[in-house]
């Protein structure tokens, strides 16, 4: 054997692996392989818009890419009508865009579900489908939410974003206006409780242009709403704010009052939308008042980001960027903590306990069913008897 040769290869290969070990133990190693890791999970995104267009779900989990691990998604249960005595040839997209009327979409939901079921089970493990297609008003609105288990098993972990007041959009939905004390609200809440689905929840604190030093028009009902349903998972949108209902007065004290009571350990808040963004990271006082609550409760704030149809990634990580003073001022658990482990702690929860309850239910229903139907063959057969 010639080892003039062979050892040359070994010193060389052993060298090279050497050298590798280096590399990758090095710090700035570490550092590229951390900036491999998702930056954030995202509690609140519309895959569809006001008129149900939006972004393929297939590009939509390229937009993801790398930077966002899991998003719970869901459509816009709301349809802007294109009134052609209101607006001619001019169609409308917004609901800002037209004075005609929004009414509630139904169809979203086995739209996001067909979206879903044509992903691969390793995209679909990124993804957090809700529930949004019912009427928050409409005692029936739970046999829709069972209706939707029922057909898309396996699909749902939630159930949002649904509204009850929002500032300009609650005036525009054609019907009843939906209400705090509407039993229907308590059924929708109840039944998420013994299913075990997240529920997203926008409810303005307060009017539009409230006056200074006046009482929040909604907390106290929103406050009896959620202590009424210890038992059900509930993550209030925007803490509570809009486009125009700015924080209010004390806004971070009456969250705190919230967060410090026991009789709401079930409650979170989400930060998504531009419009929180950008009240939070308004000055230096918003942003130190903001960071000194969550870092006192890090266990109940996640991120979102409420964008509707994004085109690329910069736009879809807007918001995340806006938050970038507010992510400097939380400590590094916390963090972490509402960028992305709460969001896994409440949809992973959620994912077991909706998956359970199928399994124990549907097809006690499909056996239900079932006998309800050949009942009822046997007395139309008796009618002709």
């Amino acid at each position: 054997m010639n080892h003039s040769i062979a050892c040359p290869r070994l010193r060389t290969v052993a060298a090279c692996v050497l050298i590798s070990l280096l590399v990758w133990s090095s710090p700035g190693a570490a550092q590229d392989i951390s900036q491999e890791q998702p930056i954030a999970n995202d509690v609140h995104f519309h895959l569809t818009n006001y008129i149900q267009e939006g972004t393929d779900i297939h590009d939509f989990l390229k937009i993801m890419g790398n930077k966002v691990g899991r998003v719970a998604v869901f459509g816009i249960p709301l349809q802007q009508q294109w009134s052609y005595r209101s607006d001619g040839d001019r169609a409308p997209t917004y609901y800002l865009n037209s004075d005609a009327p929004l009414y509630y979409y139904s169809f979203t939901d086995a739209s996001i579900a067909m979206a879903y079921k044509s992903l691969t089970k390793q995209e679909q493990s990124r993804l957090d489908p809700m529930i949004t297609g019912f009427n928050p008003t409409d005692m029936y609105a739970v046999d829709h939410i069972r209706r939707v288990l029922q057909t898309f098993p396996g699909v749902f972990s939630g159930i949002g974003e649904f509204t009850i007041h929002k500032e300009f959009v609650s005036a525009k939905i054609a019907g009843g206006v939906a209400s705090l004390q509407d039993p229907a609200l308590d059924r929708i809440l109840d039944f998420a409780g013994d299913v075990g689905l997240v529920v997203l929840i926008h409810n303005d604190m307060d009017v539009p242009f409230a006056k200074d030093g006046s009482e929040p028009a909604y907390l106290d009902q929103m406050k009896a709403v959620l202590k009424r349903h210890p038992t059900t998972t509930i993550i209030w949108a925007h803490t509570g704010m809009g486009r125009v209902v700015r924080p209010i007065r004390n806004h971070a004290a009456h969250l705190a009052e919230i967060l410090h009571d026991p009789a709401f350990t079930n409650v979170s808040f989400d930060i998504s939308w531009d419009e929180v963004a950008k009240y939070i990271v308004s000055s230096p006082e918003a942003l130190r008042i903001a960071a000194d609550l969550i870092n006192r409760y890090p266990d109940r704030f996640l991120f979102g980001t409420d964008e509707v149809a994004p085109s690329d990634q910069n736009a879809y990580l807007k918001v995340y960027h806006q938050y970038a003073p507010l992510w400097a001022l939380l400590d590094k658990q916390t963090s972490e903590k509402v960028r992305r482990t709460n969001y896994e702690r409440v949809f992973d929860r959620a994912r077991q306990k909706v998956r359970a309850w199928e399994a124990a239910n549907l097809k006690k229903d499909v056996r239900f069913a079932a006998r309800h139907r050949i009942a009822h063959i046997h007395r139309m057969g008796s009618q002709f008897r």
